[in-house]
């Protein structure tokens, strides 16, 4: 059974990802934006390794820095510790339930903030505000929909 890949699906994803993370907010709810290139990259570890590892996810992080002009390398810093916490662990992932996964990106996504605390601090860096810790919950809430949104769209299904 051969299964439709499309090539343009990653770039476009990466590329939707990085708009979402532009897309102006008002101020009350900048804090529970979603790390949108994070759950992309996620996606992209878990179902495809061997077109998406440390050296794409270092990639897309330093775009994604010259792109939101913050700390140039964190973003790449924190998308490469993800990655590798994901390939460390990617078998065991694929044969969780969604509801599943969505922890675990939760727990990531967590781990992320984590990692850009400790950026903030090293660096002398004013630290975020406590409402900024709820994005990772939000981030985990709409893991199920993008992961069932991106299969259909590599796939090629159509419901």
């Amino acid at each position: 059974m051969s299964r439709r890949h499309n090539r343009w699906l990653l770039p476009a994803s990466v590329l939707v990802a990085l708009l979402l993370g532009l897309l102006p907010l008002p101020p009350e709810l900048q804090p529970y934006r979603p790390f949108w290139l994070a759950l992309v990259v996620a996606y992209w570890v878990i179902e495809t390794p061997d077109r998406a590892g440390l050296g794409f996810a270092f990639v897309t992080g330093v775009v994604a820095d010259l792109a939101f002009g913050g700390l140039l390398g964190e973003q790449a810093l924190r998308l490469v510790v993800m990655t590798f916490i994901l390939q460390r662990f990617r078998t065991q992932l694929r044969f969780f339930p969604v509801a599943q996964q969505a922890l675990a990106i939760g727990g990531l996504l967590l781990n992320d903030r984590v990692v850009s605390a400790a950026i903030h601090l090293s660096l002398g860096v004013p630290q975020l505000p406590w409402t900024y810790w709820l994005a990772p919950l939000l981030g985990m809430l709409l893991w199920a929909p993008l992961f069932l949104v991106m299969d259909a769209l590599r796939f090629g299904r159509r419901n």
